[in-house]
């Protein structure tokens, strides 16, 4: 493919946000499709991943990986991209792959013959499988979940942000294992969806409830595990009832990322109290374990034990203001932009 007349687009950050993330904070930037060296593929992005992650990304404050510096390409927790030219002897030229960390808010990228990773032909399962239960989203629920809340049958597991593409997986597993499963969600339409579709014992409605209370209803016998999605109010609310020894995998902190003035939970005491084990992890501790999990996964999608969601927003020029239905809950399961066609 000759690259003269033609360009690609890109999200670069122009500024580090204040609040929720505002068209301005980033700029659509028009640019030549670069040339690929050998042992490289250029390739054509048809998905990228929105996460709560990206707000992180763009705020100078000591996190897990660098920020995004001002002027760069906006990071992405993962894509699906075909590639479209090749100078790497076993990929072709329609294959598909997953960018990893070489694709981002673009329509269009490189990436070394060393870090392709081909997604396999002929499963059955729409693209969009690859970038959320088969992604980084599934694992994500898989290993906190199973590796860090080690749920026991019969005991309480409490989600927040549970409809969300992460958190309604957590459900799932956990029902998996028979566990009594409370959902924490932002809708009603999402806690009958959590109920009669994912088959969670309770859902709370935290817009209409409040937690607290409705928490000690759903569980007369506390809490074993709280996965933490959210932070803030709820995550005080579920110290107060955890029983003893009991856990706590913190997936994410959605409640403050938008300000990180926010103080600590006020039940901090029941860390100590309780004995508990509150255990903050990244999906990519995990790396060398992903191939049995995502086995593991996809049996369970196959067999209909796992149902999920994606959320697809089309036109890469939405990106920066899609990303904001992560903060307000208006996300139906895993968020993300298609940039061009399905091959």
């Amino acid at each position: 493919m000759s690259n003269l007349n033609h360009t690609y687009k890109s999200w670069r950050l122009n500024k580090r946000p204040v609040g929720e993330i505002k068209n301005s904070d980033l700029s659509l930037v028009e640019e030549n499709i670069p040339e690929i060296n050998d042992n490289e593929v250029l390739a054509r992005t048809i998905y990228f991943s929105l996460d709560p992650t990206n707000r992180i990304w763009m705020s100078d404050v000591d996190q897990y990986m660098e920020p995004v510096e001002i002027g760069d390409i906006m990071r992405a927790g993962g894509s699906i991209a075909v590639v479209e030219e090749s100078k790497v002897n076993d990929v072709s030229v329609g294959d598909i792959i997953q960018g990893g960390m070489h694709g981002g808010w673009q329509d269009y990228f490189t990436v070394p013959g060393n870090d392709i990773i081909k997604l396999p032909k002929e499963t059955g399962l729409p693209l969009t499988a690859f970038i959320s239960v088969l992604g980084f989203t599934g694992p994500t629920a898989y290993f906190g979940l199973l590796d860090i809340g080690k749920p026991k049958k019969g005991e309480t597991v409490v989600v927040s942000a549970a409809a969300g593409a992460v958190g309604s997986i957590v459900c799932q597993i956990a029902k998996i294992k028979e566990c009594n499963v409370v959902a924490i969600a932002g809708s009603d339409e999402k806690c009958n969806w959590l109920k009669n579709e994912l088959g969670v014992d309770t859902a709370i409605n935290y817009k209409k409830q409040n937690i607290l209370e409705a928490l000690r209803l759903a569980c007369p016998n506390g809490i074993d595990v709280y996965f933490d999605n959210v932070g803030g109010d709820t995550l005080d609310a579920a110290l107060t009832l955890m029983n003893k020894f009991g856990r706590i995998p913190v997936c994410g902190l959605i409640s403050m990322y938008n300000d990180w003035s926010s103080t600590g939970p006020k039940m901090y005491r029941n860390i100590l109290m309780k004995t508990l084990t509150v255990t903050g992890f990244l999906v990519s501790d995990f790396t060398d374990q992903f191939e049995e999990c995502l086995q593991t996964l996809g049996q369970w999608v196959a067999e209909e034990k796992i149902k999920y969601k994606v959320d697809v927003v089309e036109g890469i020029e939405n990106a920066p203001t899609a990303v904001n239905k992560l903060f307000t809950g208006e996300n139906q399961g895993k968020l993300v932009i298609q940039t061009s066609r399905e091959p």
